[in-house]
């Protein structure tokens, strides 16, 4: 299943897919934490959106995204709300700058860090699981959270 290009995920026209072989592959690397692979980071800016809109079901819209439980989907929103007097924001270009992923032997652990409007990067994070397969990348979402 092809990504959404950052076009398409900022709304701003394009439908044209990113696929694999369009960027270069992310590094299996188990050693140390890497910046996230540019071709994952409109469909993580994509969930990150729906967290933002506070959709019911988190990323229920976003292709090769697994099904995000409503209990899931509570516990990350739940997250946010307990972090207090905030407002989730789309990631800007910036947050790539801290963001990171560190290959686990089957999958790729994202941890991508969150912004507001009141303060910018704030210490909330996006954890999810990037899997290979044959058509491109799985992603599962795993919680919000403060590391």
């Amino acid at each position: 299943m092809p990504l959404l290009s950052r076009d398409e995920v900022g709304g701003s026209g394009s439908m044209a897919p990113v696929t694999r072989g369009d960027l270069t592959p992310p590094i299996k690397d188990g050693e140390r934490e890497r910046p996230v692979p540019e071709v994952w980071r409109p469909t993580l800016s994509a969930i990150v959106e729906s967290l933002a809109r506070e959709d019911v079901i988190v990323a229920t819209e976003v292709p090769g995204v697994e099904p995000v439980s409503e209990a899931l989907s509570e516990m990350c929103l739940e997250a946010v709300a307990e972090y207090g007097g905030i407002t989730l924001v789309p990631l800007p270009k910036d947050a790539w700058d801290t963001s990171v992923c560190l290959w686990q032997g089957d999958r790729w652990q994202c941890l991508v860090d969150l912004w507001t409007a009141q303060e910018g990067r704030c210490d909330l994070v996006l954890d999810v699981d990037v899997f290979e397969d044959d058509s491109g990348y799985r992603y599962s979402v795993n919680l919000v959270y403060v590391p």
